[in-house]
This record gives C-alpha cells, structure tokens and sequence, in this order.
C-alpha cells in the first residue's frame, strides 16, 4: 500500500498531506500546512530553511513513499513568481534529500482529477477533497490542494496499473481483429 505526500509549495504557507492508497481506495494520514510566518516577511533565506526543514520532519514523521509537488506558473507579479519557485524549489530538495521520487502535476490536472473540471474554485476542492477521503470536515486551502495532488498521483498510479493489466487482452484483440476477412458490403 503506497504512502503519498502532497505539497502545494508557498512561501508563507505550504501545503501538505498524506494518503494511503490501496487499489481504487483512498485513506487520510494527515495534512497541514508549514508557516514561515515567525520570520521577517525580507528574510527569504530564512524561510526557505524553515519549509526545508519543516518539511524534513513532514517526511520523517509520515514515511511516505513518494511525492508530489504542484507546477508553479509563471504569474503577473515576476518578484512573486521568483519567490515561489524558491520555495518549490526548497521542498524539492527536502523531498530528494529524502530519496523520494517525486511526481509533478499543474494546479489545473489537479483540479480535473479532483473536482471534474481544470476551472473548479478553491471552495469546490476542498469540498471534494473532504468527500473523496471521507472527512468530517472541510481541509484548509493549502492542505486541500496538497492532498489532491495526492489524490490526483493515486488516480494516475491507478490508471496505469488498470492500464498495463488490459494491455495483452487488448493486443490479443487488435491482432485477432487484424486477420478476420474483409467484410463485403
């Protein structure tokens, strides 16, 4: 049974959260988020080390088996968009430190997956995110989009495995299909 951590990097907040998966079936670890919030708002250095190492402990605590970590777009503000992909770029290196592989999806494959549309509102993941993992309550932004990388990973995981299993019967098909004589109209 496969351990996922999801991360939805951020400077100020990231995301994370961890399932199980087993076949078709989905169970909740935990999710939370990693505040850099303590240090001064000019102090990137520092914060990049507090999600490294808040991270660090994330996946000491968790043992999961692989991660996923959403794509960062380019934004309007570029400052903004450096910023963030300083702190994308902290959680992968706390994630291959770790020795994890580490799987990337867009914030839209994430919303398709989760929510059934690329252009779902953040209120509309969470609300599924909570029913897909049978929740009592609503997750937080940042560990709702954290946990459906996670979720969006052990669909992926899944499709490939179902995938792979209907491949020969499929090949036999095409080849059976390939030697019947030609219709005549």
């Amino acid at each position: 049974m496969p351990r996922i951590l999801g991360i939805d990097p951020g400077l100020q907040r990231t995301g994370f959260g961890v399932i199980d998966v087993d076949g078709p079936r989905l169970s909740y670890v935990a999710s939370g988020t990693i505040s850099t919030a303590d240090a001064p708002s000019g102090d990137l250095p520092t914060r990049i080390g507090t999600l490294f190492s808040g991270l660090g402990e994330v996946i000491q605590r968790y043992q999961p088996d692989v991660a996923v970590v959403e794509v960062v777009f380019v934004n309007v503000n570029p400052q903004a968009t450096l910023k963030l992909g300083q702190a994308r770029g902290a959680c992968l290196c706390a994630l291959t430190h770790a020795g994890l592989a580490v799987h990337e999806y867009t914030a839209l494959q994430m919303k398709q997956a989760v929510a059934g549309h690329g252009k779902a509102a953040k209120a509309q993941v969470q609300e599924m995110v909570k029913r897909l993992l049978q929740l009592p309550g609503v997750p937080g932004q940042d560990a709702a989009d954290a946990l459906g990388l996670a979720i969006t990973h052990a669909h992926s995981m899944h499709m490939k495995h179902q995938t792979a299993r209907f491949r020969p019967a499929a090949t036999r098909m095409i080849k059976q299909a390939q030697h019947l004589p030609e219709s005549t109209p």
